[in-house]
């Protein structure tokens, strides 16, 4: 026996598995499919290419909040080194070695490869959708509340930042002193450096949100494209609230038996 007969059995023995279980199932499958196009395989390459494109945007995002960070960095020192002569004040007295001009120098560097890579991965993501048109997605407001205050925080940090830079400008001396009196923590340095954390992770989240807040006009919901099955040509029987199941040509399905 050739290996192509071979083949030809397995494929049948598959087609008639394919169509006991529809019957079973009451649902309807068209046996001419080929293994590779099984409702399975398609979900699978359905999931495994939303997870790159959540991966990928996800990188896009945090590159984004990186770069806008090292932004700030980059203006605060460019301030300090252009209207006073403390450039040699560590940026951060919790590194005293790392000077304000080197701290400015290292942030320009991060923030021309972030902004870069970020802006990058957008391009590529809008030109992978071309020309379709999106509409927005439903979602609940606990997701509207935290795009709400990821906006918010990233006007508050900002504002922050910007503040104890241009006092670093005057009295770079101050950066080691508490932020206020009426707590002993935390110091200026410390807020400000903490004021760019929060600008990170709060322009991520708010870049994700809305870059998610749309898709494409055609598209199912997650959930429903994850358990939709391929279609097939409607092929109803009537009275028996099943569909007609497809019989390759010599295949004998085996009628059950009634038990007297």
């Amino acid at each position: 026996m050739s290996g192509e007969d071979n083949g030809r059995r397995a494929g049948s023995r598959l087609i008639a598995e394919i169509c006991l279980a529809s019957v079973a199932s009451g649902r309807r499958v068209d046996a001419r499919q080929g293994a590779g196009d099984r409702p399975g395989s398609l979900i699978v390459s359905t999931v495994r290419t939303r997870s790159e494109d959540t991966r990928k945007l996800v990188v896009e995002s945090v590159a984004l909040g990186l770069g806008y960070a090292a932004m700030l960095i980059f203006g605060g020192a460019a301030l300090v080194a252009a209207f006073s002569n403390y450039e040699a004040y560590p940026y951060w007295p919790a590194i005293p070695h790392l000077r304000t001009d080197t701290s400015g120098f290292l942030a320009f560097a991060v923030a021309l490869v972030s902004l870069a890579v970020s802006r990058y991965l957008e391009l590529r993501r809008r030109g992978d959708r071309g020309d379709t048109p999106a509409k927005p997605v439903s979602r609940p407001a606990g997701i509207h509340a935290v795009q709400a205050v990821a906006e918010a925080a990233v006007v508050s940090a900002t504002g922050v930042v910007i503040y104890l830079s241009l006092n670093a400008i005057t009295h770079p001396w101050s950066l080691p002193v508490q932020l206020s009196h009426l707590a002993p923590w935390p110091s200026e340095g410390t807020a400000r450096v903490t004021g760019l954390a929060v600008c990170v992770v709060a322009v991520a989240i708010s870049h994700y949100l809305r870059a998610t807040a749309t898709r494409p006009a055609g598209a199912a919901p997650a959930a429903a494209a994850e358990n939709q099955l391929p279609e097939t040509e409607p092929n109803h029987v009537p009275g028996t609230g099943r569909d007609r199941v497809t019989i390759p040509p010599g295949w004998t399905a085996h009628q059950p038996t009634r038990e007297p």
